[in-house]
């Protein structure tokens, strides 16, 4: 009953805060727009953002099915603060394996929650102080060393979220050949490419499609044998699907 209450506490919050965001994100244009009569044709802007939308809706549908399971309720909170590819997925899944949780739990839910908490916060605390104090470090920031620095920063990120999905882990189990899985939509993908389809412009139809194909594929090679779940700690583990 608790569990339940909390679950449904959490959606309440998470669609107030969505709408919350959406507001201001909108309100804000709006109410200048009024304060100071410059409001664009309605016409333009339908036309110049028919094609973004067009690209980007997909990616964000495609963003929500594959990044929910992973987030479970930080998923409000993630998607409202956004940097969720180089910041609050590296975080959640980290998080994860630090803690020895399982993904789609409830104590992996309430682990990551408290992640991406803790991070949003962080990160708001560090945009604050980089906006007082950008001007007093200006000269730091054109050092050639520290240039040179943050451009290592994003490949980081993407290295350590790539290391945490090499090494097999999910909770307190581990998964031989899960890659296998991905394979069969890397090759749809090549060969798409190979066909001269561009790929920069269906990209969100394309990561739409490749979520069902991987899931698919994996379950497929989970059942014949090729991609295996084992217990953490054991010499000669059992394979989890064999228990009764």
């Amino acid at each position: 009953m608790n569990n339940e209450k909390y679950i449904k506490s959490i959606h309440r919050l998470g669609r107030l805060g969505s709408i919350g965001a959406l507001g201001f994100m909108v309100g804000i244009p709006l109410v200048i727009c009024a304060i100071y009569s410059c409001f664009p044709d309605f016409g333009l802007v339908l036309q110049s953002g028919t094609g973004l939308l067009a690209m980007f809706i997909p990616i964000a549908i495609s963003e929500v099915f594959s990044y929910a399971p992973v987030l479970g309720s930080a998923s409000y909170i993630t998607f409202i603060t956004g940097n969720v590819m180089n910041l609050k997925l590296p975080v959640a899944i980290n998080a994860i394996d630090i803690a020895g949780v399982e993904q789609s739990t409830d104590e992996g839910d309430a682990v990551v929650t408290v992640a991406v908490g803790a991070s949003s916060i962080v990160t708001m605390a560090i945009i604050a102080l980089g906006v007082i104090l950008l001007v007093p470090l200006q000269p730091i920031f054109a050092i050639p060393a520290v240039k040179t620095a943050t451009g290592y920063m994003l490949p980081a990120l993407f290295g350590g979220l790539a290391l945490g999905i090499f090494n097999g882990r999910s909770g307190k189990y581990n998964i031989k050949g899960k890659l296998l899985g991905a394979v069969p939509a890397v090759i749809i993908v090549i060969i798409l490419m190979i066909m001269g389809v561009p790929l920069s412009t269906y990209q969100g139809f394309v990561i739409v499609g490749m979520i069902p194909v991987t899931i698919l594929t994996s379950w497929l090679m989970y059942k014949k044998g090729i991609i295996k779940v084992y217990e953490q700690g054991k010499t000669e583990p059992e394979p989890v699907a064999s228990k009764k």
